[in-house]
This record gives C-alpha cells, sequence and structure tokens, in this order.
C-alpha cells in the first residue's frame, strides 16, 4: 500500500507550469494539483492548444496531474443551469488534461436552512454526476466553509449517491469544525478522493506553516489511512496566495515531502 504525494499550485500562485513541474520532480512529488483560476496559467478559458501543451509538460517531467481544483459553489443560492455549467467547463477541462479529479466547494449562505443548501448541492451534482461519468472524471466535494466536516459532507454525498461524486478531506476544516480524524474518515471512507494536507499554528490563526510545525493531526490521519489500507493521494495545500507573508512555499517543498515520508514509514 502506497499513498502517493502531491502540492498544490495555490502555493506558487501564478507560476508557470514547466516550473511547477520542475519543482515537482525535484522534490519527489508525484503529482500536482492545479488550482484553476483565471489569475493561474490553467484554467477553463485556456484552449485545446494550451491544454495539450500543459500535458506534455506534465508528460515530459514524468509527473501527474491530481485535479483541478475549482471553485463552483453547489450549495449557493442562485441558478441551478449556471453552477451545473460552471462545473462541466471544469470537468471538459480535467479530462483534457488527464485529471481524474475536479473539486467545488459548498458554498452555502446563512440565509439558508441546512436542508434546502444540502438539496440544492444533491441537485446540481446529481445533474452533472452524468456528465462526470461520461468523461471518467470524479467531482470531489471539499470539506470547506458552509459543510466543513465530513458528517456535514456526507449529507450531500448521501443524497447524491452516485460513484462519480465523492469526497475531499481538508484536514483544517474538519479539525475547525471539531472532527476526530477517525470520524471525519468514518463519514467519507466510500467517497474518498484524495486528501488534502496542511498545517497551522491555531484555530485563530490559519496563516500556513511547514508540515509538522504546527497543531493539525497530521499524523494520526496518515496512521489512521494507512491502518484502513487506504491507498490515494495526499496533497499538501499550502495557502500562500491567501497570506503573502508566508513563507515561500518552494523552500518548504523538500522538508515537506520528507515529513511525509516520515509520517507513512511510522505508520507502515
Amino acid at each position: 500500500m502506497l499513498m502517493k504525494l502531491a502540492f498544490s499550485t495555490l502555493g506558487v500562485p501564478g507560476l508557470p507550469i514547466p516550473d511547477v513541474v520542475r519543482l515537482a520532480a525535484a522534490h519527489g512529488y508525484h503529482g500536482v494539483e492545479l488550482r484553476a483560476h483565471p489569475e493561474e496559467p490553467v484554467h477553463p478559458g485556456i484552449g485545446a492548444a494550451e491544454r495539450a501543451e500543459v500535458v506534455a509538460e506534465f508528460k515530459a517531467g514524468g509527473i501527474e496531474i491530481l485535479g483541478v481544483a475549482g471553485y463552483a459553489r453547489v450549495a449557493a443560492p442562485g441558478d441551478d443551469d449556471t453552477v451545473v455549467a460552471e462545473i462541466k467547463e471544469l470537468l471538459d477541462l480535467a479530462h483534457d488534461l488527464g485529471a481524474p479529479f475536479v473539486r467545488v466547494f459548498p458554498g452555502a449562505s446563512s440565509e439558508q436552512s441546512v436542508e434546502e443548501a444540502d438539496a440544492t448541492a444533491a441537485r446540481r451534482l446529481g445533474t452533472a454526476a452524468e456528465y462526470a461519468a461520461d468523461l471518467g472524471v470524479r467531482i470531489l466535494l471539499e470539506t470547506h466553509d458552509s459543510h466543513r466536516t465530513g458528517a456535514d459532507a456526507i449529507r450531500i454525498l448521501g443524497l447524491v449517491g452516485h460513484h462519480h461524486v465523492g469526497s475531499l478531506w481538508d484536514v483544517m476544516h474538519t479539525w475547525l469544525g471539531g472532527e476526530e480524524p477517525a470520524q471525519t474518515y468514518a463519514a467519507l471512507c466510500t467517497y474518498l478522493g484524495y486528501v488534502q494536507v496542511k498545517d497551522i499554528a491555531s484555530a485563530e490563526d490559519t496563516t500556513p506553516l511547514p508540515l509538522g510545525a504546527g497543531v493539525l493531526p497530521l499524523a494520526d490521519c496518515v496512521e489512521l489511512l494507512s491502518r484502513e489500507g487506504w491507498d490515494g493521494w495526499l496533497c499538501w495545500e499550502y495557502e500562500k496566495r491567501w497570506y503573502e507573508g508566508a513563507a515561500p512555499l518552494p523552500e518548504l517543498l523538500g522538508p515537506g515531502r520528507e515529513h511525509l515520508g516520515r509520517l507513512l514509514n511510522d505508520s507502515a
């Protein structure tokens, strides 16, 4: 059983793809999660030629594209067609890049009831699920914002009930939501696409830190996943884009890879 390691381009905002691939290869990462935002090199607005160039860069470097991290908010108030169209654009991009996953957010409003938000998200995800299946790409609902725990996410996923709609476990948000790793895994295990790891100083200070330097239960998460025989991806999401004062990610990638390697070895 071997988990694969990746990092998100959220940690290196705007970095050209050749440089992203070189960083991954130089520091022993197996893959990269591409943040799909218009300010980044890769997003749904790029054309077929640009997409082919991205694929060629990753292939030449021997690095996999783990997923496309989109910003569709599936539980948000508004028009279903607009949200579904956004998800489909992300799915098309992931398919063209050969990426197995697309990340979406819950994004419910405080004005919605829990039941309304869950039903809205499930309806939209269910509509997009068949399109995802046709493309061979899986939509992953991240534990985030309005649905930050596994218990929150499973309410939506259970309503959808489709293999091509799963979960992305962000360990910071489930921890901030007061959920233990074992509780999160129990809720999401049958839906789990991959796991985002990170570290922070406290619930009050979420500035990204080097892996192992903060309070998040990374060792517990890795030990649990290993014990359960889970062999998916661990993706380091270092939120440099939102915290300009955080240390640059490139200089942390090597030590971060070593830290994750130690956790995997200790849990083997």
